[in-house]
């Protein structure tokens, strides 16, 4: 019997352009739930590079591997300088 094998799945693989990187984030956000928002922008922040964006933000390599893990909690102002690094901007929209 032939055993198949296949690679494991990464969205960070797939996203490579800033209206891709916008789109993913948006579509977590409206999701309304800031653990998978989290966990969209650990998502994204390896498809940017987290060496990339740590010397962007200033913010230690493992620490942003750190912060955005399962099931952390990383304080807004990070999230706010991964954003930022990133080109993007927070809107609120009602």
């Amino acid at each position: 019997m032939t055993q198949t094998t296949s690679d494991r799945f990464d969205v960070s693989d797939y996203l490579s352009t800033p209206e891709e990187v916008k789109a993913y984030l948006q579509a977590a956000l409206d999701e309304n739930d800031p653990a998978f928002f989290i966990d969209a922008l650990n998502v994204v922040a390896r498809s940017e590079g987290m060496k990339t964006l740590s010397e962007k933000t200033g913010l230690g390599y493992h620490s942003l591997y750190k912060s955005f893990g399962a099931g952390k909690h990383p304080r807004f102002e990070t999230v706010y300088k991964v954003i930022d690094a990133m080109g993007l901007r927070f809107k609120l929209a009602s």
